[in-house]
């Protein structure tokens, strides 16, 4: 590309270009750090000599926490986007981590809540990332202030990309 005196550019982008490289590398770092986060469930549990969870499953339990849930409901509000949900929460309830029974209002639906050996995974879940956030604010890695933002902008995109797909 050349500029009016006709000199070339070399390595000028255009701001549309700069912003489509950005979001590009924002969406595989956003991937990345899913996968990087499990990484680091996982060594955690093995860690904890607990290595008959997998992250996934362990996620799964911290998501649901203290509530009685159902999976439609754990995919609803966005806590599980695997396909194989009710995979893994029968094998959390074969393990005994989830208790089970049939909703009062629907029959088809089941509840689920935490055992006492769920909550325990919770724990150690819940420990870890408060170790983290701690240590990310301790060592200003992370920004306290620019936290809110980051979860705005994140929820914009996600909100962006649902009311997207309700056209296709």
């Amino acid at each position: 590309m050349e500029d009016e005196t006709g000199a070339d550019l070399i390595g000028y982008e255009s701001p549309d270009t700069q912003a489509k490289e950005l979001f590009l590398e924002s969406m595989r770092l956003v991937e990345r750090l899913h996968r990087r986060m499990l990484d680091v469930v996982r060594s955690r549990l093995e860690s904890e000599g607990r290595s008959e969870i997998n992250a996934v499953q362990a996620l799964l339990l911290f998501n649901i926490g203290e509530n009685e849930t159902t999976a439609g409901e754990l995919r609803s509000r966005g806590y599980y986007l695997g396909s194989n949900v009710s995979y893994n929460l029968k094998k959390l309830v074969e393990m005994g981590f989830l208790s089970h029974q049939p909703s009062e209002h629907d029959r088809r639906a089941v509840r689920i809540a935490l055992t006492e050996a769920g909550r325990t995974i919770r724990d150690i879940v819940d420990a870890l990332f408060e170790e983290h956030l701690n240590a990310l604010f301790d060592d200003e890695v992370f920004d306290r202030r620019l936290l809110g933002s980051l979860k705005r902008n994140l929820q914009n995109l996600e909100k962006f990309w649902s009311e997207q797909l309700r056209y296709l």
